[in-house]
């Protein structure tokens, strides 16, 4: 045994299928989440399932409606909206400091070295929309969890900026970083499929406006500007992780940093967050139909977030506005599994 498990296998099935286990991770690439989270909810297992949690807002909701009409617990981990200066900001939000909130800033600059070789987060066949969907999402999530809506349209426009990779291998993403820190170049290498580059403009119901940064390219460095700013018809607050600083004004003056905010989201993210999450589940008080909605990120906003996440890939695909209601009405059917 290793660490003393029961079992070690390579095949997911054995462990969705096993009677001791009560409680399935899913951590696979995007593409390959949809079957065992079903055969989860089949078999009326607890999920934690990674982010983007499918391909497309179908699978999304199919596997939503499958864990809710098991009665199990599902958790997607969007730990941006643990973070103390996020939750802070919904709080002045929700205190009205910045009185009616009128326009949100969102940079997410995740910059990868300049020979990071190709991962699967490159494939189109099994990434849901590579930089888009897997940063696009935490930050898309932290809105909404701020704000308390979702968007209503966006216009988008989004492509791989960065060259051809170095070719290593099926490599994840931290053997990929440990490689391009021993390693100048490959002999080989291979083109990116997967958008590592997006600018997004966005309006939501109640009138916010908001305008969004998506990257992984190498020189968009961060820490130059506020990872976070919203503004309101009384006050603007900036957020920045890096630095901790949380600025706030109500004037025309230049804001001033109010807080300073060094607590990170836990280590043990399970022990703080997950299983406090899954005793509520247990305890009965969890949401159980579409118009309710769990105090944890669950398979429900995992499915808004992805409607989100198609509808930036197709402005960005048509170049033009797109309404996230007609996402949202076409991606309540039935999906199937995809194979790669």
């Amino acid at each position: 045994s290793l660490d003393g498990a029961a079992l070690v296998t390579d095949q997911w099935q054995e462990v969705v299928e096993h009677p001791e286990v009560d409680l399935v991770l899913v951590l696979t690439p995007d593409a390959l989440h949809f079957e065992p989270v079903m055969e989860c909810a089949a078999r009326q297992k607890h999920v934690v399932c990674e982010k983007p949690v499918g391909i497309d807002a179908r699978q999304a909701y199919t596997m939503w409606q499958a864990l809710r009409k098991a009665g199990v617990f599902h958790f997607v981990p969007y730990w941006t909206r643990y973070h103390p200066l996020f939750l802070r900001a919904r709080q002045y939000v929700d205190e009205g400091r910045l009185g009616v909130v009128q326009g949100v800033v969102y940079r997410w600059h995740n910059p990868r070295p300049t020979n990071m070789p190709y991962t699967w987060r490159d494939d189109a066949r099994l990434s849901a929309a590579g930089s888009i969907a897997d940063v696009g999402s935490h930050a898309y999530d932290t809105i909404r969890f701020i704000l308390r809506e979702e968007a209503q349209s966006v216009v988008a426009h989004s492509e791989t900026v960065m060259p051809a990779k170095p070719d290593v291998g099926e490599v994840d993403l931290g053997e990929a970083i440990a490689w391009c820190e021993q390693h100048a170049n490959a002999g080989a290498s291979r083109g990116g499929g997967t958008p590592d580059f997006c600018q997004l403009l966005l309006r939501f119901p109640s009138g916010v406006r908001g305008c969004m940064i998506l990257s992984h390219a190498s020189y968009y460095r961060k820490g130059f500007a506020p990872e976070l700013e919203l503004h309101g018809t009384d006050g603007s607050l900036a957020i920045d992780r890096f630095s901790g600083e949380l600025r706030f004004s109500d004037s025309p003056d230049p804001a001033s940093v109010v807080e300073t905010i060094t607590e990170d989201i836990p280590e043990n993210r399970f022990g703080s967050v997950v299983f406090p999450a899954l005793s509520k589940h247990l305890a009965g008080n969890s949401g159980d139909d579409r118009d309710s909605q769990n105090d944890w990120p669950d398979m429900q906003d995992a499915w808004r977030v992805q409607v989100f996440v198609d509808a930036v890939v197709t402005s960005a695909r048509q170049r033009q506005w797109i309404e996230l209601s007609g996402v949202e009405a076409s991606s309540a059917g039935p999906a199937e599994f995809q194979q790669v």
